[in-house]
């Protein structure tokens, strides 16, 4: 299986506002009520994921297998937070992409993250394996 459709330069923006469901408090990645750097990752594997799967052939997706970000800045409840992903390579089925967040301020987040291609049925079958009957 070959992701020719997938290109270097691709480009996806998701967005979310700040709650306070999406802080390190409430998500016990720490002790302040800023957005939490978990919240910030899944927003970025969000805008990758988004910015490929549609070009995915019948029965495929992504997973993510590698993320190194760097978590600039605080941002607090009630701004906006936007997450852009770009893919900057495509060997074979891996996808690396540069990844980098905003609020509505400054930069809060960089870095690079990783995806492989997968054949959804395989995938979830050799998951399902790992459960004991």
């Amino acid at each position: 299986m070959e992701l020719t459709q997938v290109k270097a330069g691709l480009k996806n923006t998701v967005s979310e506002e700040v709650t306070e469901a999406n802080t390190a408090l409430a998500m016990g990645s720490g002790s302040l009520p800023v957005y939490a750097t978990p919240a910030m990752t899944c927003l970025m594997e969000k805008a990758a994921t988004e910015a490929v799967e549609r070009f995915m052939p019948e029965g495929w997706t992504t997973v993510g297998i590698s993320l190194h970000v760097a978590h600039k800045a605080a941002t607090p409840v009630g701004l906006t937070v936007r997450a852009e992903a770009e893919v900057t390579a495509v060997e074979g089925r891996k996808l690396v992409f540069t990844v980098r967040a905003y609020d509505d301020k400054e930069e809060i987040g960089v870095g690079t993250h990783e995806r492989f291609a997968v054949a959804r049925e395989k995938f979830l079958a050799k998951a399902a394996g790992k459960v004991q009957h």
